[in-house]
């Protein structure tokens, strides 16, 4: 499974591009606008720390408009992965960008239905919104189950691209799954490290070591 970020704040990118754990970056208008910088400047950034998929979602609502915009963000880089709505305009600009030869991000997906349109349209990327399912009682992961199993089923090249996590178990029922990808928030994927036994563990074999009085160096 990859593993992208969803961030717009390059001190948080970098620090965890360090890690190896990084593969893309996400990006939304509601993480760009925190950052305080402009648009094409932010992606730009981002595009230099991170050389995997790096999403640059379109604000246009229309067709046209949206090909404008996508116009000028496909140029930032070879690795910006323009992100459209899942609607009738953002499929018909999902499908003559990826004509195109443009990676497209299809966003704000919640169902098989939804899912299945966009990977006629060439999408190579579904993003899925999970927590936003689960917060209004349906089950997110069910949804990353039918998708996963519609695109087996036909083949399609489309990956799955597990959005709104909220919990490392998510990234784990995600990954049992199939799903290609999941993006989540810096802090969630720093939480993938954690368990209470890794730290009791490390501090039992650093108290032992202690009383040898020895060093390495």
């Amino acid at each position: 499974m990859k593993f992208f970020v969803d961030t717009a704040d390059i001190k948080e990118i970098k620090d965890l591009a360090a890690t190896g754990m990084v593969d893309g970056v996400t990006t939304n208008p509601s993480l760009a606008a925190k950052s305080g910088k402009k648009f094409v400047e932010l992606i730009t950034e981002i595009c230099a720390v991170c050389p995997g998929p790096v999403s640059a979602e379109v604000t246009a609502l229309d067709h046209a408009t949206m090909m404008k915009e996508a116009e000028v963000l496909r140029k930032i880089a070879k690795n910006v992965t323009i992100k459209v709505p899942l609607t009738p305009d953002g499929l018909k600009t999902c499908k003559a960008l990826s004509d195109d030869g443009t990676m497209v991000n299809v966003t704000l997906c919640f169902s098989p239905a939804q899912a299945l349109l966009a990977a006629k349209a060439g999408a190579a990327f579904i993003s899925p919104f999970v927590g936003r399912l689960d917060d209004v009682g349906q089950d997110g992961m069910e949804l990353i189950d039918d998708i996963c199993t519609i695109y087996r089923n036909y083949g399609f090249a489309t990956e799955v691209l597990v959005a709104s996590i909220r919990h490392p178990m998510h990234v784990v029922e995600a990954a049992k799954i199939g799903a290609h990808v999941a993006t989540m928030p810096p802090a969630t994927l720093r939480q993938l490290f954690n368990h209470p036994l890794t730290d009791k563990g490390l501090k039992a074999f650093m108290d032992d070591w202690a009383k040898t009085g020895q060093s390495i160096l």
